[in-house]
Parts: structure tokens; C-alpha cells; sequence
């Protein structure tokens, strides 16, 4: 057992000295997250569709009436609840149940004015867009005076949102794609065979090439969430343990895609190919970095749904943003954990029948 242990972490050391001599490889991994970290403020929206709006009213005059209806009958909000204070509508948005809330002044009818706008702020780009749609769709040709205010993000801040979306595309490229190239690597200059003859167990020797890279992606995990805390002030609301769990099961689930992969690849090529094909171009497109799901058309938030990163996103805007508990992202905590079990039980099952 101790001659076991002691050649597996042989084998990690090799892998790990591999990494830190290839210059290039540990440019990019350390490279990457600092610049985009710098330079991906400016993301890319699309037309607002399906914002969930509470309406927040003390009386329903007729030109409160009229004003509901505009909302109500456009293709870019839908009216979910009536409430008569700001408090319940906050408690709706902040419970998750709700995007935005339009609170009408009691004397609205009389003096044509006074409409907030209650607005849940983690994602500044759409928050913003929603405040200008509503008081487009609202407007007419009396003058109204609009106030809102946004939950979580009053800075209207862009990196609120793209600093998780970051996390879950560097974790997964990290871990997937230079794991699975690693491997293939070995293969195509025919040392894979002389390792898996060696003393110690096959399954241990891919474990090996794996943790390098694992703690690489715990690394830049740190290295993001510093950036993020004392470069660009966004805020950990959330539990930091919590934070690191939920990224650990997500940096488990993107190791045994690049075991998948690798498995599957013959060649550095056609890894790297299928990384991008699979991994990278679905990360941007797919999980709602760049676009939020809801928007997009049916089919593709139906592929959308089996996109892993588009969780974990999720899962880390409302544990570092909105605060929330282990509870609230418990939904996609086991859709990462499932995902996980299935992508890992298909690569080892393959990896066998491989070696038999």
C-alpha cells in the first residue's frame, strides 16, 4: 500500500513538473483569467422576453388599469402577481419568484406620475434593459416621473455578472480540455501503453495525470475570486465554504468530461477539436454567460438544459451575489452531482473496456 501510494505520487509529481516546464500552458492558464478577468465587462444582450413582473398598487384606477394592460398584453413581461405594499414584492424577488416590480403611487391617476421600479440587479445588463423596456411599453403622452432601485447590484456593476460566468468557463476549459489533452497526448507518442504496464493500477495512473490539473483549477478558482473581491468589487455574499464546494463538484464533473474525451480522442487534435465543439463554444453560446436562456428559442433552451456550466453559473450568481444558502442552489447542486456520476461512470466504464 505504501509503495503504491508512493509510485501514484510519482507519477503526479512527473505530471505536475510536465505542466510547470511547458511556459506557453502555464501562460494561458494563469494568463487567461487575468485578462478576462479585465477585459470581458462588456457583454452581449438580447431582446427581453418573459420578465416576471409583480405589480404593486393601493387602488386600481383606471389609468393604473391602463397602464397594467400595456405590461400585461407585451411580449416582454408577463404579470405573475398583484401585491399592495413594496415589501412583498421585494420578498417575491429576493424568494426568487419574481425579475421586477412596478410599484404605483396611491395618487397616481391624479397626478399622472409616481411609478418605481423594483429590480433584481444581479445581472445589470438585463436588469437595465427591463427598466427601459417597461417604460417604453408604460409610457404615453403624459409625463410620468419614474424612480427604481435594484436588489444586490446598485452599482449597476457588469462584472455582478460576468465574473461567475468567467469561473464556469475557465474551470471547464482548465480541467476538461487540458486533461483529455494530457492523456491523449501520452497516447499518440505511445507512452500511455508503457505506463498502464507499470506496477501500479491503470485507473490510478489517469487519476494521477488528473490531479495536477485539479489543483491548477483550485488555483485559479483563488485566483478569480480575489480578483473579484479586491480588484473589482463584487462582493462573496454567500457562504465561502458553499462557494468552494459547489466549484469542487463542478472542477470533478469538468475532470471526468476531459476522461471522457480522452477516451474517446486518438489524437491532441481531435481532442482539442472535441473540447471546443462540446465545451467551449456551447459555455459561451448555451449556458447563459452571454445570453440569458430565456430568451432564446425553444430548441435551444432545451439543449441549453444539459449544458453543465449553465448551472454552475447559476448556482454562483446567487451564492456570491444574492447571499443566498446552500438550500436556494440546491436545485442545481444535483443537477451538477447527477451530471457528474453519469459523465464519470461512462468514462471509467469505457477506460475498461479499453484496457481489456
Amino acid at each position: 500500500m505504501v509503495n503504491e501510494m508512493k509510485q501514484f505520487l510519482s507519477f503526479v509529481i512527473k505530471e505536475a513538473k510536465h505542466i510547470l516546464r511547458d511556459k506557453r500552458t502555464m501562460l494561458i492558464l494563469f494568463g487567461m483569467p487575468v485578462v478576462l478577468m479585465f477585459i470581458f465587462g462588456f457583454a452581449i444582450t438580447t431582446d427581453v422576453k418573459n420578465v416576471r413582473t409583480v405589480v404593486v398598487t393601493s387602488q386600481m384606477d383606471h389609468l393604473t388599469q391602463q397602464a397594467i394592460e400595456r405590461l400585461a398584453v407585451s411580449e416582454y413581461f408577463i404579470i405573475t402577481k398583484t401585491v399592495s405594499t413594496p415589501s412583498e414584492a421585494e420578498y417575491l424577488i429576493r424568494s426568487q419568484k419574481a425579475d421586477m416590480a412596478v410599484v404605483f403611487a396611491s395618487d397616481f391617476a391624479s397626478k399622472k406620475n409616481g411609478i418605481q421600479f423594483i429590480v433584481d440587479g444581479s445581472d445589470p445588463n438585463m436588469s437595465q434593459q427591463w427598466v427601459t423596456y417597461a417604460q417604453q411599453t408604460i409610457a404615453n403622452s403624459s409625463p410620468f416621473t419614474l424612480h427604481y432601485s435594484l436588489l444586490y447590484n446598485p452599482q449597476m456593476k457588469s462584472a455582478y455578472n460576468f465574473v461567475p460566468a468567467i469561473m464556469g468557463m475557465l474551470l471547464m476549459l482548465v480541467c476538461a480540455m487540458m486533461t483529455s489533452i494530457s492523456i491523449v497526448r501520452e497516447k499518440e507518442r505511445g507512452t500511455m501503453e508503457v505506463l498502464l504496464v507499470s506496477p501500479i493500477r491503470p485507473l490510478m495512473v489517469i487519476i494521477a495525470k488528473a490531479v495536477p490539473y485539479l489543483v491548477l483549477a483550485f488555483c485559479i478558482l483563488i485566483v478569480i475570486l480575489l480578483m473579484a473581491r479586491f480588484v473589482m468589487g463584487v462582493p462573496l455574499a454567500g457562504s465561502l465554504f458553499w462557494i468552494i464546494a459547489v466549484s469542487t463538484l463542478y472542477i470533478l464533473l469538468a475532470l471526468s468530461l476531459g476522461l471522457l474525451i480522452s477516451n474517446i480522442a486518438e489524437t491532441q487534435l481531435v481532442a482539442l477539436l472535441m473540447s471546443a465543439m462540446m465545451l467551449l463554444v456551447p459555455v459561451v453560446m448555451l449556458s447563459g454567460m452571454l445570453f440569458p436562456v430565456e430568451s432564446m428559442p425553444r430548441v435551444l433552451q432545451w439543449l441549453a438544459a444539459v449544458i453543465p456550466p449553465r448551472y454552475y453559473i447559476q448556482a454562483m450568481r446567487k451564492l456570491m451575489i444574492m447571499g443566498v444558502g446552500i438550500a436556494d442552489v440546491m436545485q442545481e447542486v444535483v443537477i451538477l452531482f447527477a451530471m457528474t456520476a453519469f459523465f464519470l461512470t461512462i468514462a471509467l466504464k469505457k477506460f475498461n473496456v479499453r484496457l481489456e
